[in-house]
């Protein structure tokens, strides 16, 4: 999935700034954080998850979720679950969520241990230093 089309952006800066987020699924592994850049989308479970835990560094939104005929072909019971657009606000090593300079996603270990809990297998995952 990415970027859909309904999605309000302002490319005449790097990265680009989102103003209304619209995603586009064209398959789903299961994993209740996505990533599209400059955005990052979470399921409803992973925000109620977050929120109880109090990490610092995240706000979230709303995000118009779409889905693709491919999607509908490979997928057709599929169902997928409320997502949420997560806003990184926070500074990268003194936030639990922060970006890099790049654009990925740092966060804390206890953090990063809440979200393995709730499944994100495909996510490549590395050692901010």
């Amino acid at each position: 999935g990415g970027l859909g089309t309904n999605t309000m952006m302002n490319r005449g800066v790097h990265p680009p700034i989102i103003n209304k987020l619209h995603y586009h699924f064209d398959g789903w592994l299961g994993d209740h954080l996505l990533e599209s850049f400059p955005c990052f989308i979470a399921t409803d479970v992973a925000k109620q998850k977050l929120q109880k835990a109090r990490f610092t560094g995240i706000a979230f939104d709303q995000v118009k979720i779409t889905v693709s005929e491919q999607f509908l072909e490979l997928y057709p019971n599929r169902q997928l679950p409320k997502f949420v657009w997560l806003k990184v606000v926070g500074a990268a090593g003194l936030d639990d969520f922060g970006t890099a300079s790049d654009g990925r996603l740092i966060i804390s270990e206890r953090a990063l241990d809440v979200l393995r809990e709730l499944g994100i297998s495909h996510a490549l995952v590395s050692e901010f230093r």
